[in-house]
């Protein structure tokens, strides 16, 4: 087992504007599986994924990752665990434009274990994979959305994570794109890799093994 959520709830705001994200979450990730996450917007799907991501610590319950307690491990080791087995690819990019692509795909490596010149080989092999060899040496803002969103899946990918975390990848693609994202995705788990995916499409949250259905900071249903 990756990571272990039980009852989790998170709060923000003080006592006169409490918001209540998560209300008793519990869930289980296993090696090699593939979830999707379903629900409308402010029903606390990325909050959880930030949780899974151990980018945060819930107001009350535990997280685990690789049975240890996510509330125990210090900010420097959870800087490393999740830099050495967590990739994120969210709806925006963030890439960075001073930089041509293979360079924001080896950004990763440069805060793990700045061993570029071991890694560059798999990143160009990485974007030749992902149909990007064309341009892997261009600055990433003359990219389109969806070739910018195939450089962060590499980059998400250089370090050979265990588990990735996909908050809408496809949000602002159009349906080919977001075709080939999600096929990216299906390979990437068929060769042993956790894939956690939020989406709003059901096409696509269809892909998964499981489906998990959000609503009003709770899982309400498991679809699949």
């Amino acid at each position: 087992m990756i990571t272990k959520v039980i009852n989790v709830h998170k709060t923000y705001g003080s006592r006169e504007s409490r918001v209540t994200a998560l209300n008793g979450v519990s869930l289980d990730i296993n090696d090699g599986d593939y979830i999707s996450i379903i629900g409308p917007s402010g029903s606390g799907k990325t909050t959880l994924l930030s949780l899974i991501g151990c980018l945060i610590h819930p107001s009350k319950g535990d997280v685990y990752y690789n049975k240890n307690r996510v509330s125990d491990i210090s900010e420097e080791e959870l800087c490393i665990l999740r830099g050495q087995e967590i990739g994120f690819v969210f709806q925006f990019t963030d890439l960075l434009s001073n930089l041509n692509v293979l360079e924001n795909v080896l950004v990763p490596v440069i805060f793990n274990d700045g061993q570029i010149s071991l890694k560059k080989q798999y990143a160009k092999e990485l974007l030749e994979r992902l149909g990007l060899g064309y341009c892997m040496y261009a600055k990433t803002n003359f990219l389109s959305g969806g070739e910018r969103q195939r450089v962060a899946i590499a980059r998400a990918m250089i370090n050979r994570p265990r588990l990735i975390l996909a908050d809408e990848p496809t949000g602002d693609l159009d349906a080919k794109t977001s075709e080939l994202i999600i096929k990216l995705f299906n390979e990437f788990n068929s060769e042993g890799v956790t894939i956690i995916l939020i989406t709003h499409n059901r096409n696509f949250a269809d892909n998964a093994k499981n489906i998990y259905q959000m609503g009003e900071g709770r899982i309400q249903k498991i679809l699949k």
